[in-house]
């Protein structure tokens, strides 16, 4: 299935995208695309029956591409746990060595904004970066698994997440990478939440980045150091994953940081489109903050 929540920020209504790219209410079925629903199969049931039965009601608005904004797909997020240089070709272009270990910071839930929503260039940014990844979201609780069959068992979805990143804040500035990962719209996420037997194998996704119509990362999820599977194993050894909390798991090279000099970092007014095979199609416009 394909579950979206759409309209404003903060009255957005659940829904989801049948085969044949229509939108259907869920909120007769159900409050809202959240944590709750994600640990629910009795709920995630009711979803299928209604949509076989064809008793799920179509909502005025379009797809993503229509009238009605689309949110994050996901509400109550608890936590946003990223993986960095988690592809071969993303830590070639930067210079890194590739890591022993996944390498794991934190996102705060704020920073999730739809995926089409305007991206804020922070102030005083010189370096607003891009990157396209694929965001995991975990359905139910994940701690001290011992396998990667056991890992992908609590994966409910997916989705496509842009890992916006300040790279002076990040780099520059000193301390931890934090501060050029938490600026405000810095994480849009969706349109979909695509769920887990949509995908049978994330790692055959190919991964795209356009900035003003130029392609500046093609790559595909085949190239992750550590798989999906592996990253939830792991992340679940040093800390409780939830239903709700989402996962971003590194992006491909073309990032603007890793493009000679003058480095093609955002400006105001730059469009950004991003895609994943078979999660959808996100499009900001960067504004100043």
């Amino acid at each position: 299935m394909k579950l979206l929540r759409v309209g404003s920020a903060g009255t957005e209504r659940p829904a989801l995208l049948d085969e044949d790219d229509t939108l259907r209410d869920l909120s007769g079925i159900v409050p809202d695309i959240d944590a709750g629903l994600l640990a629910d199969e009795a709920a995630f049931g009711r979803i299928r029956e209604a949509a076989a039965a064809g008793r799920l009601p179509g909502l005025a608005a379009g797809t993503e591409a229509g009238a009605a904004r689309v949110g994050p797909p996901l509400s109550g997020i608890g936590k946003v746990v990223c993986i960095g240089l988690n592809f071969h070709d993303h830590a070639r272009e930067t210079g890194a060595a590739i890591p022993e270990e996944p390498i794991v910071f934190m996102k705060a839930p704020d920073t999730v904004v739809g995926p089409d929503d305007t991206v804020l260039i922070p102030r005083g940014s010189e370096k607003t970066d891009w990157e396209v990844e694929l965001a995991v979201v975990i359905g139910r609780p994940a701690r001290y698994l011992a396998s990667h069959e056991e890992a992908l068992a609590c994966v409910a979805g997916y989705a496509i997440a842009n890992d916006v990143s300040e790279r002076a804040f990040q780099i520059e500035r000193g301390g931890q990478w934090d501060k050029g990962k938490n600026c405000e719209t810095f994480n849009p996420l969706g349109p979909w939440l695509v769920t887990a037997d949509e995908v049978p194998d994330p790692q055959t996704l190919t991964m795209r980045l356009w900035v003003n119509g130029a392609l500046r990362q093609d790559g595909t999820s085949a190239d992750q150091i550590f798989p999906v599977a592996e990253v939830v194993r792991y992340l679940s050894h040093f800390m409780t994953l939830y239903p709700g909390d989402v996962i971003s798991t590194g992006t491909p090279a073309g990032v603007a940081m890793g493009q000679p000099e003058p480095k093609p970092y955002l400006r105001e007014g730059d469009v950004v489109e991003l895609e994943i095979a078979g999660l959808g199609r996100q499009r900001q416009v960067m504004k100043s903050a």
